[in-house]
């Protein structure tokens, strides 16, 4: 029953982000009239939200006064540079209503192919991966050492979001962005924002199709390999050997499991994610990946742990 009812919670989760009850307590604690108020609810919805957010411990409760939980305050309040409400957004307007149709996107493939949604929505996903993926994110210049290398190429890389976090910790390095015009677009106005446009650019492509720019010595494919069958994957790692001088580096960041494919627990839900929005999308084994790195002439070089359930592999042009 509690798995049944997990539909529920985050309904309950998405709603109260959508309604800003979180954005309403940042500042101070108020009742339930006074969340009402700051929110424009009527009483009775102000009061089903914020006690459904009490019981799943995000908020909390005190008398007839309600504040934000610890948790809440650093990711839903829009206070702290860890901010999830663009992902919830994501997850709401986009995943929900997406996996209704999980038996049918296992059973015949997905209905529409996340490539395939309006520039809006692009904005809306980009935005929300961006948000969940900043823990792995600000990770990578931590765990893999960029000072031997000078030029960071950022396949499918999003908003740039792993590759301004990489270019703030090492500034000596300089970057490319390689991604669809809508993230690029988005990626060029992030670097700008963080002023880091002299070191950071954004180049429309397709990498998928296209030959990869060279006179980079160090390749970052950050949740990309999710999005292909495996075949796919290793015509991938192969164009980007092509562009790659020997010695150069690969990372691969993305949710590698075990061979059994059900830990980490977040990885194994999320190939669920991967079938309703991916013809080929998947989860895979970091002996999997291995298997592909010869192939695509990379020697495999360590596995290490980023945060969360994502993970880090180095491979290194063979």
């Amino acid at each position: 029953m509690r798995l049944a009812s997990g539909f529920m919670a985050a309904k309950h989760l998405f709603a109260a982000n959508e309604l800003g009850l979180f954005e309403a307590l940042a500042d101070a604690p108020t009742t339930i009239d006074g969340l009402a108020a700051r929110t424009g609810l009527t009483r009775r919805a102000a009061r089903i939200s914020a006690d459904a957010m009490v019981a799943l411990g995000l908020l909390e409760r005190e008398g007839d006064v309600y504040r934000n939980s610890e948790v809440a305050a650093t990711f839903l309040a829009g206070r702290s540079p860890a901010d999830l409400r663009p992902f919830l957004r994501f997850w709401d307007k986009i995943s929900y209503p997406a996996w209704f149709d999980l038996a049918e996107a296992l059973a015949t493939g997905p209905t529409k192919e996340v490539f395939e949604l309006d520039d809006e929505l692009q904005e809306v996903v980009s935005a929300g991966i961006e948000a969940v993926l900043a823990g792995p994110a600000d990770a990578l210049p931590e765990v893999f050492d960029f000072t031997p290398h000078r030029r960071l190429l950022d396949v499918g890389g999003g908003t740039g979001s792993w590759t301004m976090a990489v270019a703030r910790r090492y500034p000596h390095l300089e970057a490319t962005v390689l991604e669809l015009p809508v993230p690029a677009e988005m990626a060029r106005q992030r670097a700008a924002a963080a002023g880091l446009t002299g070191r950071v650019s954004a180049v429309a492509g397709d990498a998928m199709v296209e030959e990869l720019p060279r006179g980079h010595d160090v390749f970052l494919l950050a949740n990309l390999v999710h999005y292909w069958s495996p075949e796919t994957n290793v015509a991938l790692l192969q164009r980007v050997r092509r562009a790659a001088e020997g010695g150069s580096r690969l990372l691969l960041a993305d949710f590698w499991t075990d061979p059994t494919h059900t830990q980490p627990v977040q990885a194994a839900l999320m190939a669920g994610e991967f079938a309703v929005h991916l013809k080929e999308g998947d989860v895979y084994s970091v002996e999997e990946v291995r298997g592909w790195l010869p192939e695509a002439g990379w020697r495999f070089v360590e596995h290490v742990p980023l945060a969360g359930p994502q993970s880090l592999v180095v491979a290194e042009a063979a």
